[in-house]
């Protein structure tokens, strides 16, 4: 007694508890679609897992669990590379590792990882001298190898200079006010020039020296320029090599699209493209590299992304209305002879004619059946397929089955005991069902251009050809283009299909007298309708990112030779205590912060010699 009760109590409390698992999983996997929809990407990813472990035979919380662990991971791998950019190296290894644990097989969150990992040890490595021993001597001088000398004046200070003479006299005029030593090319020859500066930089008034003196320099050290004839600058002009590495171009016609823009806006000829790795390597002068830096940067865009809903319905209608009498049309005239019982017992009834030639006939009456039917029926057929595409990429989606066609030769039978014609035939494929072929085209207003092809089609019978059974398709294609916002809807109708069947049977004429033609004949009406409509609602996922540096305009310099203005701070002077007056004679100089005009003595040219 007590075993059957333990028993009964334990079915009572498995009853009850049962259910608790698929409540507490629907309930998971709705706070992780409120959390989804919120971006919410976390809290999503437990909730869904929570769901799939209570509940693991159900594919819909499956499915919404694997969902989730690629977007909470990847959400915390552009975390972390905003961080590591910010050079927040710890925080980004935080957020690699995490996501490498959500998901494990996220190729990027491990790579990431291993790289920040070797990016937080490098200055500790670098520092220690067993690292410096093992380092090789080439390893060495290529960690040495200096980027473009930077122009460093001493003092930094605007100048002010009125002066005529040669250009070699002011060249190192300019030097002597702020401290740079200047070289000139031993085929230079100076000519006579007049400039003014009025409270200009150093090296904005070197600039404006060689545009007037028709010469170029460029910094051999941090305190010397050297000068030399504008004919001269592909002889002397520095040069420096640097590889860029593209984060989305990554075929090699894409890559090839980034060169032939480097090439023919920078006239830059030495590239080297590697697909492998899509990286471009570049060796131009640091202008060149700094523009071509700008235009990759430009160039090298995620493409956008769009989610494109496709709602597919067909809807079949087929009405049928019959009404009327099915009539007998025909009968037999059977010989009847005296005292046969022919007929008797038979429920149809029989006249019976009177002798003739000695014989009587009996004709057996058929009945009439009298019929009143409608029917009506409607079908609808539903899909609702989803395709995730790039810009410009072409997105397919198949739903149906592939049926084979037979193409080619065959031949009927060769000899006497003949050939299968499937001998020589060849066959090929077809797809009936729902064909959607779509290229998005993402604007950057939020609004997308479709062009799309779709086709509903269907296996309408089969035909013999040739001793071959093929089959017939149904096929009813759209080839359309629109224009669409985010989120608009376009609904595609019209491909619309209606046939009418009218038939009319019973005896001639009597069917034309207007009510009694039901009584004597039978009238059916048989309409079928079948219309597709297709939904077409766009949802841009991700849009091409341009900012304003993207649209920002910038100084090249002229048509022959790019050189680029760099912005300048001036900086801030320390107060000076009053200099003695100046000789009235002095005209040119440079005027000092905290004197009221007054101005330093410059160099006197010796006959125009420029020594």
């Amino acid at each position: 007694m007590k075993r059957r009760r333990f028993v009964l109590a334990s079915l009572l409390i498995l009853a009850l508890a049962a259910p608790g698992y698929p409540d507490a999983a629907k309930d998971a996997y709705k706070k992780g679609v409120r959390a989804e929809s919120q971006k919410q990407y976390d809290v999503a990813y437990e909730s869904f897992k929570q769901a799939a472990t209570l509940k693991p035979t159900d594919p819909r919380y499956e499915m919404a669990y694997m969902r989730a662990r690629a977007y909470a991971a990847g959400q915390h791998v552009a975390n972390g590379m905003k961080l590591r950019n910010d050079n927040k190296l710890q925080e980004a290894l935080a957020e690699f590792q995490r996501a490498a644990e959500i998901d494990s097989t996220n190729y990027v969150a491990a790579q990431e990882m291993r790289r920040t990992e070797e990016m937080l040890k490098k200055p500790s490595e670098h520092g220690g001298a067993a690292a410096a021993r093992a380092e090789s001597a080439l390893e060495k001088l290529v960690g040495e190898a200096q980027g473009p000398v930077e122009l460093e004046p001493s003092p930094n200070a605007p100048i002010t200079l009125r002066v005529t003479n040669t250009a070699d006299y002011i060249y190192r005029t300019i030097g002597k006010l702020s401290g740079i030593n200047v070289l000139f090319d031993l085929d230079y020859k100076a000519q006579k020039i007049t400039v003014e500066l009025n409270e200009v930089m150093p090296q904005e008034a070197l600039k404006m020296v060689a545009l007037e003196s028709k010469t170029f320099w460029r910094p051999i050290s941090s305190t010397a320029i050297f000068v030399a004839a504008e004919g001269k600058r592909k002889d002397f002009e520095s040069n420096v090599l640097k590889t860029f590495y593209l984060h989305n171009a990554s075929t090699p016609a894409e890559l090839q699209d980034v060169v032939g823009t480097l090439k023919g806006l920078l006239e830059i000829n030495r590239i080297q493209v590697n697909p492998t790795r899509s990286s471009i390597t570049m060796r131009g002068t640091p202008d060149q590299l700094v523009l071509a830096e700008k235009l990759i940067s430009d160039a090298d865009k995620a493409k956008a992304e769009v989610v494109i809903d496709i709602a597919v319905m067909e809807v079949n209608r087929d009405r049928l209305n019959t009404w009327g009498t099915v009539v007998p049309t025909s009968t037999t005239i059977t010989p009847v002879t005296k005292g046969s019982t022919s007929g008797s017992g038979s429920s149809t009834p029989i006249v019976t004619f009177g002798s003739l030639v000695g014989s009587s006939f009996a004709v057996p009456i058929p009945g009439a059946q009298f019929s009143l039917l409608m029917s009506d029926s409607n079908a609808k057929v539903l899909q609702r397929p989803q395709l995730r595409a790039l810009d410009n990429e072409k997105a397919t989606l198949k739903i149906g089955d592939r049926i084979p066609i037979a193409t080619g030769s065959f031949s009927a039978g060769i000899g006497g005991g003949g050939i299968s014609p499937l001998v020589n035939t060849q066959f090929q494929y077809i797809d009936v069902g729902v064909n959607i072929d779509i290229t998005p085209h993402i604007h950057s207003d939020r609004e997308v251009t479709l062009k799309m092809g779709l086709e509903v089609s269907s296996l309408a019978g089969e035909q013999n050809l040739g001793g071959i059974s093929q089959p017939k398709i149904g096929q009813r294609r759209i080839e359309h283009e629109t224009r669409l916002q985010d989120g608009e809807v376009n609904l595609i109708a019209g491909i619309l299909q209606d046939s009418e069947t009218k038939s009319l049977s019973g005896y001639p004429w009597l069917t034309k007298i207007p009510i009694l033609k039901y009584l004597f004949g039978q009238e059916a009406k048989e309409r079928t309708e079948s219309e597709i409509v297709f939904a077409i609602t766009p949802h841009i996922v991700r849009a091409e990112e341009i900012t304003e540096e993207n649209l920002r305009m910038i100084d090249v310099g002229t048509n022959n030779a790019i050189g680029l203005r760099y912005k300048e701070s001036k900086p801030a002077q320390p107060k000076q205590p009053p200099s003695s007056p100046a000789s009235p004679s002095a005209t040119q100089g440079r005027r000092q912060p905290g004197t009221q005009g007054n101005a330093v003595p410059v160099p006197k040219a010796s006959g125009g010699s420029g020594q």
